[in-house]
């Protein structure tokens, strides 16, 4: 049901000789329980799961790129995210570069809230794999990933990838969100930073 219609509805509720509060309140619960029912009947039907993945080409050999990737510390040199907002608080557990390490955040800004990303597993030289945990402003996890593969002339192809999921019947919001585009563009910028900085 529209906004258009919604209106068009109560207008004729109005304009009736039988018009009363208590008839204008029915019509309004009625309108209400009517658009709830729709995004919870639509979110039946709308996917849950979504990932993202981007890849780059870095001129440099997998031994020098994994060894780079694989510390946590070392996104902050070139994730979009982390240079979001400044005035970010951030803490580190665990050794960098090992299963177990993670590194926290904390964001007074919406779009950068607050959470963890702790590194579950490593298989040198080709993989590093995430859980990502969101906190604020809503709770959430993700896996994330990493991976080198050897390319010609001692160059390395770079995968940055992430999955995860909206709980019905919140995934309804994903009608309305390209998060390809949104995360992606995200990842092209963040491999393009971390090419900049290897390549130097």
């Amino acid at each position: 049901m529209t906004s258009e219609c919604c209106f068009d509805v109560l207008t004729e509720k109005i304009a009736s000789p039988n018009f009363t509060i208590m008839s204008v309140f029915l019509t309004i619960l009625s309108i209400i329980a009517g658009c709830i029912g729709l995004v919870l009947l639509l979110a039946l039907f709308t996917k849950k799961n979504y990932s993202v993945e981007r890849e780059i080409v870095i001129h440099r050999n997998v031994p020098d790129v994994f060894e780079y990737i694989k510390l946590l510390k070392n996104q902050d040199n070139f994730s979009k995210w982390a240079s979001m907002d400044l005035n970010m608080k951030k803490d580190f557990k665990g050794i960098d570069g090992t299963p177990g390490a993670t590194s926290l955040w904390e964001s007074a800004q919406r779009n950068v809230g607050t959470g963890e990303q702790e590194i579950k597993k490593i298989i040198d030289g080709k993989r590093v794999d995430y859980e990502l945990r969101f906190i604020k402003p809503f709770k959430g996890l993700a896996q994330a990933y990493l991976t080198t593969e050897a390319g010609t002339n001692a160059s390395t192809h770079v995968k940055w990838g992430f999955a995860s999921s909206m709980p019905y019947p919140m995934n309804f919001l994903l009608l309305f969100m390209n998060m390809e585009k949104m995360i992606g563009k995200d990842f092209e910028i963040g491999l393009q930073n971390l090419k900049n900085i290897l390549e130097k």
